[in-house]
């Protein structure tokens, strides 16, 4: 695929890590799913998780609401907390390793960063056995929550947090130019932000960067016809239409829906990959689907 004239060649990759880099989306569902049943509660919806991803406190509210969960936030939160153990066997998801060795080689190269809503200690809970995959990430444009810089900011789905990730890349960018050498400052819309969440989306259009949203299958599964709305960073659209969703259809629940493939975005089937209208985003089925050419990415061999 030809790269679109109408946009500048990326020069960043800013990931995501839960559901994007690693498996632990599936991890809190099966932890979420053991709470909500201890209390005689149903398995969680995706329509209510489609709306809690990447949101923290407020995502936590959404699930304990429409799970009529006798908990408070804080008591939610401190039963998941002990339900910690199973994301020390966090693993990278199909593609991840290889998207990274190929950018990491890329010339001209492509500066990573990560912005993740989880905290770093958290972070290091996921991913301390994952050196092939953390290693490319350089401690200074790794951003969480609970980063220093991030408290006078908004999490997702404002933009604040890979703005802040881009600022992270060009300030290294200014560090590597004590020799001299001439390196231009990134813009946003030589950023490409990498997704799984709605809201995280949302961020990243609202950053005014490009974006490749990779949903989970259950995720896609409840925005069929949704698609557009979520790649243009529509937030409210698409959560208004999800909570009717979720009052119509009650009997959708965390079920692994098949492999995405042929259809259309309409409703009536899956489809490999969707561009946004105006071609600021798409979305893929899994990162082995990248396509480096479509963001100007030149790659090795």
């Amino acid at each position: 695929m030809d790269v679109q004239p109408a946009f500048p060649t990326v020069r960043a990759c800013i990931f995501d890590v839960d559901g994007l880099l690693i498996n632990s989306e599936d991890i809190y569902t099966e932890i979420y799913n053991k709470i909500l049943h201890s209390y005689g509660k149903p398995s969680l919806k995706w329509t209510t998780k489609a709306l809690q991803q990447s949101r923290g406190k407020i995502g936590h509210e959404r699930l304990i609401s429409s799970t009529s969960l006798p908990l408070t936030v804080a008591e939610f939160q401190a039963e998941v907390a002990n339900h910690h153990a199973p994301f020390t066997n966090c693993h990278p998801l199909p593609g991840v390793l290889t998207l990274l060795q190929t950018l990491s080689t890329a010339s001209p190269p492509i500066y990573l960063a990560m912005a993740s809503s989880t905290t770093k200690s958290f972070f290091a809970t996921k991913t301390s056995h994952l050196p092939s995959l953390t290693s490319y990430f350089a401690p200074r444009t790794c951003l969480f929550r609970d980063d220093e810089d991030m408290q006078t900011k908004k999490g997702k789905p404002a933009g604040d947090i890979f703005l802040l990730a881009m600022e992270r890349i060009n300030a290294s960018l200014t560090d590597a130019n004590s020799g001299g050498e001439d390196i231009q400052r990134l813009r946003a819309g030589e950023c490409l932000v990498f997704e799984d969440s709605i809201a995280g989306v949302a961020a990243g259009r609202a950053a005014g960067m490009r974006v490749c949203w990779v949903p989970h299958e259950g995720l896609r599964e409840v925005c069929k016809g949704l698609e557009r709305e979520v790649l243009a960073g529509n937030m409210n659209e698409v959560e208004e239409r999800l909570l009717a969703l979720e009052a119509d259809r009650a009997s959708i629940g965390p079920e692994v829906v098949g492999p995405i493939g042929e259809g259309k975005a309409d409703g009536t089937g899956r489809v490999d990959r969707l561009v946004s209208e105006d071609g600021w985003a798409e979305m893929i089925g899994s990162l082995e689907q990248f396509d480096y050419a479509r963001y100007g990415i030149r790659v090795q061999g």
